[in-house]
C-alpha cells in the first residue's frame, strides 16, 4: 500500500469523478485507474461501486478513505515537523560539560543561540571531563565540552577556549597588595581546593613538591561556586580556573595575583562523535562554538 495510491483514492471520492482526480493529481485517468486498481488487489476487496454513473464507495472503501485520510494527514505533519527543523522553529540540543564550563561559558553561548533561535530547547548535562566522552559514545549527548582532549578514535574534538589558572584570595588579604607571589611564599597560606582531581589540581600540587613547599589543604569543596564563596569569607587561598572568577575580579570582590613559578593554561575542547549527522538544531550550536573558537584561539 502506496501512500501515492491512498492519495489518488481520496482525491477521486473527494472530487467525485476520476477524470477530475486525474488533473487535481496532475496524471492521466488510467494512471489514476490502474492505481486505485492496485489497491484493491492489495486489500482484496473493491473500493468503489463501479455500477454507477458516480464512483460510489463500498463498505470497504468508507472504512479504507476514513484511514487513508489519518495516514495522509500524519504524512503532512511529518513534512511540517521536518520543516521546522530545518528552519529550527523547534528541535533539541543535548550538551554534556563539566562544571566550570556549564556555570561560565556555555550561558553566554546559550544567549547568543537562544537569540537566533529561540523555540529550540537547549538541554545541559553536567558530568565530569574524565567521564563526558562516554556519554558522547553512548549518544546521551550530541557533543560535550571538557577540560582535556579525549583519546578515542570513534571521537573528533577541537579546541575551543584556552583558559589560565590563576591564586584567588580576600581583597584584604595580606597578600592582596603584591605585585605578584613565588611559591615557596605560600607554603604557609591555607588553601581550599576542588574535590575532582584535575589537570589543574595535579599541576599545582607538582609545582609545590618541586618547590619543597607545603600546599596546605585544609578544605576540600564540590564545587567553584562554594570555594569562591569560602574565599570571600577570609577561609583561605585557592587556584581556580580564571574564566570563573571574571566576574568577582572585575567587582573587586576576589583579587588574583601572579604566582610567577606556577603557569598552568587549561584547553576546552568540544568533542562529538566522527562522522556523526547532527540535527540542524546541534549543527546551528556547534556552529556557534566554532565561530567563539576562532575569535579566542587565533591570535594565541
Amino acid at each position: 500500500m502506496e501512500l501515492t495510491q491512498l492519495e489518488f483514492f481520496v482525491t477521486v471520492v473527494e472530487q467525485g469523478s476520476f477524470s477530475k482526480a486525474a488533473v487535481q493529481v496532475y496524471r492521466t485517468q488510467p494512471a489514476v485507474s490502474i492505481a486505485i486498481r492496485r489497491l484493491e488487489e492489495e486489500i482484496g476487496a473493491p473500493l468503489f461501486d463501479r455500477s454507477q454513473k458516480t464512483p460510489l464507495l463500498t463498505e470497504v472503501g468508507e472504512l479504507v478513505y476514513d484511514y487513508a485520510k489519518r495516514m495522509l494527514s500524519l504524512r503532512a505533519q511529518a513534512l511540517d515537523v521536518v520543516a521546522e527543523l530545518k528552519s529550527l522553529q523547534r528541535g533539541r540540543v543535548r550538551i554534556g560539560a563539566n562544571e566550570s564550563t556549564s556555570l561560565y561559558l556555555l550561558p553566554h553561548l546559550i544567549l547568543n543561540y537562544r537569540a537566533l533561535h529561540p523555540n529550540v530547547l537547549v538541554e545541559i548535562f553536567r558530568h565530569t571531563s574524565d567521564h563526558l566522552p562516554r556519554e558522547v559514545l553512548d549518544r546521551n549527548v550530541d557533543f560535550a565540552l571538557l577540560a582535556l582532549e579525549p583519546v578515542d578514535s570513534d571521537l573528533e574534538s577541537f579546541p575551543v577556549l584556552r583558559d589560565e589558572l590563576v591564586l584567588i584570595m580576600h581583597p584584604q588579604h595580606p597578600l592582596a597588595s603584591r605585585q605578584s607571589v613565588k611559591v615557596k611564599e605560600l607554603g604557609s597560606e591555607v588553601f581550599l581546593a576542588h574535590n575532582v582531581k584535575t589537570g589543574s589540581r595535579f599541576k599545582v600540587m607538582e609545582t609545590f613538591a618541586q618547590q619543597h613547599t607545603p600546599l596546605n589543604i585544609t578544605l576540600e569543596l564540590a564545587t567553584i561556586e562554594t570555594i569562591k564563596r569560602f574565599v570571600q569569607l577570609k577561609i583561605g587561598l585557592a587556584f581556580v580556573p580564571s574564566m570563573c572568577v571574571a566576574e568577582e575580579l572585575e567587582r573587586g570582590t576576589l583579587t588574583s595575583i601572579p604566582v610567577e613559578d606556577l603557569t598552568y593554561v587549561r584547553t576546552l575542547w568540544v568533542t562529538h562523535r566522527r562522522q556523526m549527522t547532527f540535527s540542524h538544531a546541534a549543527a546551528a550550536f556547534l556552529e556557534i562554538l566554532r565561530e567563539h573558537a576562532r575569535a579566542h584561539l587565533n591570535d594565541k
